[in-house]
């Protein structure tokens, strides 16, 4: 246990029967659930995390051929939720995480019972019939840009995916976020999020599921969460007044109030 727990910097507080487990997305650590997590701590016992290259988790578990998919850092959650025991939690995974929550849903039946998916997108590249977000052509680009400078690729981007120009210190606090990865797992784990291809997956949630699609995101526009609550059977979506891709960090009020009732 202690293994587990200390390679994925796990921290659980909270009381009540029930779990709430938090997984971060891209770029960030546990922190950005700082303003999440708290709000349900007298009903849920609250598991946040870092993924492997986030945060305080143990770098040196980093293995470049299990995380070449997200299904090596769904592994992880569900080894989380084998040391703790966890029966019909509630997963609450933000932008590459909600992915990462339904493949962990599948390889763990009986673990979650709920799931909360904030900016979801099971892929972010255009396809035929389907609005990713973003041509090929441009993730490449993209790709490109974090493999030949991941400093200036977080300073460029981090304001971007935040929205809320208005109030820069959201921005600037992601900028840190992003400049405090590690380089090259942080190229490696965009590559991975910003280049799978999760739609078919989407069929076999068989779970509540409550989709949380911000107004404005220009990384999970609202044509992709609608796809995704047209393609989970047992799901609904909530569009928040909260614009950019982080409403966790810039609209916690807002998420907390949309999952109260679901939860």
């Amino acid at each position: 246990m202690a293994g587990t727990i200390k390679r994925n910097n796990v921290r659980v507080r909270g009381a009540g029967h029930r779990t709430m487990i938090f997984a971060h997305g891209f770029g960030c650590d546990q922190n950005m659930w700082r303003f999440v997590a708290p709000a349900f701590e007298k009903d849920f016992m609250t598991v946040v995390f870092d993924h492997v290259g986030a945060g305080g988790s143990d770098l040196s578990a980093y293995d470049s051929a299990k995380y070449s998919t997200l299904s090596g850092y769904a592994k992880d959650v569900v080894e989380i939720g084998t040391e703790l025991g966890l029966k019909d939690s509630v997963f609450v995974g933000h932008s590459v995480s909600s992915m990462i929550g339904v493949l962990a849903a599948r390889q763990a039946p009986g673990m979650f019972g709920k799931l909360v998916l904030i900016g979801p997108s099971p892929r972010y590249i255009d396809d035929d019939g389907y609005v990713g977000g973003f041509s090929a052509q441009q993730i490449e680009e993209l790709l490109r840009f974090l493999d030949s400078n991941h400093m200036g690729w977080s300073m460029q981007m981090a304001p971007m995916i935040m929205g809320n120009p208005d109030r820069p210190e959201l921005g600037q606090e992601l900028t840190n976020s992003f400049c405090s990865a590690d380089p090259e797992i942080a190229k490696a784990f965009a590559r991975v999020t910003f280049t799978s291809d999760n739609r078919e997956d989407l069929a076999e949630v068989s779970l509540p599921t409550l989709v949380l699609q911000c107004s404005e995101d220009i990384i999970a526009p609202p044509e992709v969460g609608e796809f995704v609550a047209r393609n989970i059977p047992n799901s609904r979506m909530i569009v928040l007044d909260a614009t950019g891709h982080c409403p966790n960090l810039s609209a916690p009020e807002e998420v907390i109030a949309a999952m109260r009732p679901f939860v």
